[in-house]
């Protein structure tokens, strides 16, 4: 075999979908250290893409499982914005082809923002259907937050322009028309609600980035609503919001000390 440039070999092992095996036996062989640096670069790759691959295949099984059983159209769901002092509640629901794949696809608190908004793009143009459940501050104060999270989580069902078959959520028991299972750590666990954490996500962080313009004292944009240092110096500073959570302790106890 002519003896190749390592740029040349570069371009074999990494722009090619599929590296012969012969090609490969041979660069065992070739005595030059760039090349063996390159080799292993792509034997650790390959590593990586081997490892996410079967922790996607995975993240299936109760798609898998429940397809099994007949059931067609299988939607997850997950919430974002549980735990902030300030913000809506929002829940994602995502219905994905049985030929989805997107190895990497994670609980949406494990992936950098970066990440998840190249993955937001690829499950909204890739799903066969996505729906999104908005609660406001001022309703969580109402009705309390685990009935927003499950409100949320309802609607994002109703947004879905397919019916699903069966759903799956992420930790909460839903009263539904569909048949269900509730996931401890489902974000984790199945690739359908991974999507939809993702879904919930993207768009809550989207939205307290726009109240952040309207109130850039409490750095909404960077802490997303949730009581950093930062954002309760903010609170006593300025007071609260129309979109701080009233029935919250530290917004609470605020609102009380400012009552004295």
């Amino acid at each position: 075999m002519e003896k190749l440039t390592i740029n040349e070999i570069e371009q074999l092992l990494f722009q090619k979908e599929r590296v012969e095996d012969g090609f490969l036996e041979h660069l065992k062989f070739d005595d030059r250290k760039g090349v063996q640096r390159m080799l292993q670069k792509w034997e650790k790759q390959e590593q990586l893409k081997k490892q996410l691959h079967d922790h996607f295949i995975g993240m299936t099984e109760f798609e898998r499982q429940y397809r099994a059983e007949g059931f067609q159209f299988i939607a997850g769901i997950d919430e974002a914005g549980r735990g902030p002092l300030a913000g809506p509640v929002v829940a994602g629901a995502v219905i994905l082809p049985d030929d989805f794949y997107l190895p990497g696809l994670n609980d949406s608190k494990k992936l950098p923002e970066a990440k998840r908004e190249e993955y937001f793009d690829v499950i909204n143009s890739q799903s066969l259907a996505v729906g999104v459940g908005i609660v406001s501050a001022g309703e969580i104060d109402e009705i309390n937050i685990l009935q927003a999270t499950k409100k949320a989580m309802l609607s994002a069902v109703t947004q879905l322009s397919i019916s699903p078959g069966f759903i799956l959520v992420d930790a909460v028991k839903l009263e539904t028309p569909y048949p269900s299972e509730a996931l401890i750590k489902g974000d984790a666990r199945s690739i359908s609600i991974a999507a939809a954490s993702i879904i919930a996500k993207v768009t809550r962080d989207r939205l307290m980035k726009d109240i952040s313009k309207e109130y850039p004292a409490y750095g909404f944009q960077a802490n997303m609503g949730y009581g950093t240092a930062e954002h309760m110096k903010a609170i006593l500073q300025h007071g609260i919001t129309p979109y701080h959570r009233k029935t919250f302790a530290p917004v609470r106890e605020c609102i009380e000390t400012e009552n004295g």
